[in-house]
């Protein structure tokens, strides 16, 4: 090759390539003229889809409700065993609920939480260490459902009769036994036939529990009622007052009419205390 053709191959060259390079882009142009921006522009790469990312993390437990766990003590027992609020601003019309006797008949027992639970309501079970000892299960039950357990002497005989000696077992062996099986000692006591005396009230109250009997009797274990639903509400509707503490036993009867008389009671504009907001220093 001559040295002319030498000098020129280079220009050559570039021109080609340069020609090569401006229809490239104008071909580019073409394709990309008609495609919106934002397609043109590179969308940040997502994870790929995994089991792991997709759980939704478990959140902490919900704190139990004021009402349920109540924080601090809203109301005291009176004299004649009536609750009347600590605090002005804590409604007034309001009842205990309270089952002595217990625990013995599943079904019965059974129907009684069912209601307490339709109705959100807490209730003090005062329970037997005769009937404990025949029927834990039951007990246990009454605690898992989270109602309060009461004591209620062992044997369910007349304290207010007998002796220092015999007093302390009735009411000291139902605290050993109760707590042997659930873990906690009852806090409160209603005696027998709500025959007390100084000498029961002062060994509850070194058991640590609050000694009470009623102001509202059902009177469902009469035998005007037996049987009689009806006649249950009536009699508690008769006695109905703020703070009323409402004696009831655990009765096919009581059972039938529980849902219908705390109905009532709330149609009235009555709530229901829980045992955990009285203060035992009443």
């Amino acid at each position: 090759m001559d040295r002319k053709w030498q000098l020129l191959t280079p220009l050559l060259l570039a021109a080609l390539l340069t020609g090569c390079t401006a229809q490239e882009q104008q071909t580019e142009n073409t394709l990309t003229k008609d495609i919106p921006a934002a397609a043109t522009t590179e969308a940040p790469i997502s994870a790929p889809p995994s089991s792991h990312a997709a759980v939704t993390p478990v959140p902490e437990a919900s704190p139990v409700l004021e009402e349920e766990v109540p924080s601090a003590k809203l109301y005291q027992m009176n004299k004649v065993y009536r609750f009347v609020p600590i605090e002005e601003s804590t409604p007034k019309n309001v009842v205990l609920l309270t089952f002595d006797d217990g625990p013995h008949d599943e079904t019965v027992l059974t129907s009684i939480l069912d209601t307490l639970d339709k109705h959100k309501a807490k209730a003090i079970f005062f329970v037997n260490g005769y009937r404990v000892k025949q029927n834990p299960k039951l007990l246990e039950l009454i605690d898992e459902r989270g109602q309060t357990i009461g004591n209620h002497s062992w044997d369910h005989i007349d304290l207010k009769k007998e002796t220092q000696a015999v007093v302390e077992k009735q009411i000291g062996d139902v605290q050993k036994d109760v707590d042997a099986l659930i873990g906690k000692k009852p806090l409160f006591f209603r005696p027998p036939y709500g025959s007390g005396g100084d000498l029961v009230k002062e060994t509850a109250k070194n058991h640590g529990m609050l000694f009470m009997t009623w102001s509202n009797g059902s009177l469902d274990w009469d035998k005007s009622a037996k049987n009689k639903p009806e006649v249950v509400i009536q009699n508690v509707l008769e006695q109905l007052h703020p703070g009323a503490n409402i004696l009831m036993h655990e009765l096919k009867w009581t059972a039938d009419a529980l849902d219908e008389l705390l109905t009532k009671l709330e149609n009235k504009g009555y709530g229901f205390i829980n045992p955990a907001s009285i203060a035992l220093d009443s």
